[in-house]
Formats: structure tokens, C-alpha cells, sequence
């Protein structure tokens, strides 16, 4: 006699995921093996076996010395690094295999914030955040002007870091912090699904610091836009972001959770670091 195999069905609902639900949970960068050397005469690689994931709605600290590779880590995102093995995926993009136009959309994707800023110091406060929009409203309007409907999301967002009453000021009159706050509002005027922040506090006191890096949070928890940011200073590193990954010679060294790291654990990274700047 057979037994009975009659199904009994769960009283607990199934939760399905909606496509939403879906994307967040996938990562939006995804690296494997990455292995990057400028010169292949040579034996030593700058990036040597990286791995690295970016979700959405998290900041990712990278940590280590000069030379260790963090510059070179962003570059290869966006394909302007010379990847000799692994594999590099943003935002649906297989970085390593798209031609220049594909290469071009991808880095409209992406902002980007710098230790100096680059603004355009001659220029109006806004102007400079309209230039986010170039790749969309094209070179024409460098000329003739943005659309007011450009105009007003650039206003927005300069409400949105701080500064909208200096919209019309020229840049280089600008501190510090207000000159990154800007340059943070151009990253924004891309519309961007990911944000490279390369040392965008190393010029700033240490109470702009904090606030920059508070600005860069807030942006990726209610946009839901990923932050990867590069800093020398560890307390900034474990009180600013999700996760940190530090890297040492070009090989990861720590990857983890920020509350589950600490000042000491985190230490290694900086012994014995080379100084090629990369």
C-alpha cells in the first residue's frame, strides 16, 4: 500500500520577491579576479586578484596607503585602467568588452567626485552643476544656454546640499567645503546609478570632512545609489560607511562589515606600503 503523499499547504504566505526587490538585492558593481598592471614587462600589478561588490543604498570605504591601488580600483569601474585578467560588471555593463559609445554611456552613469574639486572656477556656482548635464542637453547648449527645466533640477539639488543662495556666485569664491558640496551637486545632475568619491575630503578640516561624508551617505540611503569613497583617515572610514575594504600592494587585504571592524584590526593595511600614487 502506497503511502500518502497528499501535500498539506502552509498556513505561512509565501513572500515573493517584485522586481524591485530583486534589483537591491543583486549587487550593482560587480568585480572578480581584477588584476590591472601599466607596465606588462613588469611582474609587479598594481591591482593583483580583487574582489569587490557595490549594492545599492551602501557606502564602501576604501582604505590604504598611497599606492595601494585604491585610485586604480576606480578607474577600472569606469575603463580607464588597464585590466590584464578578471571580470568587471556596473550597471549591467560588462566594462571590459563595450565599445567606446557603450564606454561613453556608462561613464554618463557614473559620478564622479575628486580631492580638487574640478570645477570650472570662472563660472556661476550653477553653471558649474548644469555641466553634470552635458552627455543629455549636448555641447550646443554650452552655447545657447540649459533648459529651464535642467536649470530647475540644479537648483534643487543645490538646495539639497546647501548652498542654493550661492547659485550665482562665482566658484572660486567658494570655501572648501562648499566647493565639494558643488562639485557633489554636478555628480548628481548626471542623474548617476553609482558614485566614485576619489579622496573628496583630503583637503577639508576635519568638521567639512564629517559633513561632506554625511552629505555622500544621506545621497546613497534615499536614493538608493551606491558610494564608493577612498580615505586615508580610519575613524572617517568606520563612522561614514556600511563596509570597508582595504587594500595593500594591490591585494585586498580587509573586507567587512564597518561595526565589526576596528581601528586596530584595520591597521595592517598601512605596513609597508609602496608610494607610486596609484
Amino acid at each position: 500500500m502506497r503511502p500518502n503523499t497528499t501535500t498539506v499547504p502552509s498556513s505561512e504566505p509565501r513572500e515573493l520577491l517584485n522586481t524591485a526587490q530583486l534589483r537591491s538585492a543583486l549587487p550593482l558593481v560587480s568585480v572578480r579576479g581584477l588584476q590591472v598592471s601599466y607596465d606588462p614587462k613588469k611582474p609587479v600589478k598594481v591591482l593583483d586578484g580583487v574582489d569587490l561588490d557595490l549594492f545599492r543604498g551602501e557606502v564602501v570605504s576604501l582604505l590604504g596607503a598611497s599606492g595601494s591601488g585604491k585610485s586604480t580600483l576606480m578607474k577600472s569601474l569606469t575603463g580607464f585602467a588597464p585590466v590584464s585578467a578578471g571580470t568587471v560588471r556596473v550597471a549591467g555593463h560588462d566594462v571590459l568588452n563595450l565599445r567606446r559609445g557603450e564606454l561613453r554611456q556608462l561613464r554618463s552613469e557614473v559620478g564622479q567626485v575628486f580631492q580638487q574639486f574640478n570645477l570650472i572656477p570662472r563660472l556661476s556656482v550653477l553653471s558649474n552643476v548644469l555641466t553634470g548635464a552635458l552627455h543629455e542637453a549636448g555641447a550646443i547648449n554650452l552655447v545657447g544656454g540649459f533648459s529651464s527645466a535642467h536649470r530647475r533640477y540644479a537648483m534643487e539639488l543645490l538646495d539639497r546640499v546647501g548652498i542654493a543662495h550661492k547659485a550665482r556666485d562665482q566658484a572660486r569664491s567658494l570655501s572648501g567645503g562648499q566647493q565639494q558640496r558643488v562639485a557633489i551637486a554636478r555628480a548628481l545632475m548626471q542623474r548617476p546609478r553609482l558614485i566614485l568619491a576619489d579622496e573628496p575630503v583630503a583637503s577639508l578640516d576635519p568638521k567639512l570632512a564629517d559633513s561632506v561624508l554625511q552629505l555622500l551617505r544621506d545621497i546613497a540611503v534615499q536614493d538608493g545609489i551606491p558610494v564608493l569613497v577612498s580615505l586615508h583617515v580610519v575613524p572617517m572610514a568606520l563612522a561614514h560607511s556600511d563596509r570597508i575594504v582595504g587594500l595593500r600592494q594591490g591585494k585586498m587585504l580587509v573586507s567587512g562589515a564597518s561595526d565589526q571592524l576596528t581601528a586596530e584590526s584595520l591597521s595592517g593595511i598601512y605596513e609597508q606600503g609602496d608610494d607610486d600614487g596609484n
